[in-house]
């Protein structure tokens, strides 16, 4: 089966790519479709995540298994696209790039069959230009949190004084 997927960069404007991938292909090889179809040299570290309906985040599918003695991290050469991305289960997160976090949104538009004669994968549609460098993500809180952190009114800086440390530790 064919599977046609939208991959949308999460941005203000509009940037997306239709692609259509055989559901047998494994996600690296979608990785690599992507990455073409966006115009990235794809040679940065990447990871797809499910994700349920409301696209909250779940498990790491990675390009490779960076730590130190192995985990039980899926890897995108050993998962296959319709084991993870079905009628079902219709979208996932894509992250490019862990420095600049290139972040997109897939989304399974449409099953179906095979065109004999067709290559794929295959790019349908392109609309929007990438821009240079990563739109810059807003961290709110959810409904009734608090955001806490470093910011302007704490004063977690000036109680230095108060922290148990040891000038001399070296």
């Amino acid at each position: 089966m064919i599977y046609k997927i939208r991959i949308i960069l999460d941005a203000e404007e509009d940037i997306f790519r239709d692609v259509e991938i055989e559901d047998s292909n494994t996600l690296e090889e979608f990785h690599n479709t992507i990455t073409q179809a966006f115009g990235f040299e794809g040679s940065e570290m990447a990871s797809f995540y499910t994700c349920d309906e409301e696209w909250n985040q779940d498990e790491e599918i990675a390009l490779f298994d960076m730590s130190e003695n192995g985990s039980d991290i899926r890897l995108m050469n050993e998962t296959i696209l319709d084991d993870v991305l079905s009628e079902d289960n219709p979208k996932m997160i894509y992250v490019y790039d862990f420095f600049s976090m290139w972040t997109f949104f897939v989304e399974l538009a449409d099953v179906v069959d095979e065109e004999p004669g067709r290559i794929y994968p295959n790019v349908l549609f392109s609309f929007g230009e990438l821009p240079d460098a990563p739109p810059e993500k807003k961290f709110e809180a959810e409904e009734g949190e608090e955001m806490h952190g470093l910011g302007d009114d704490d004063d977690f800086l000036d109680s230095y004084d108060d922290m148990d440390f040891d000038e001399n530790w070296n």
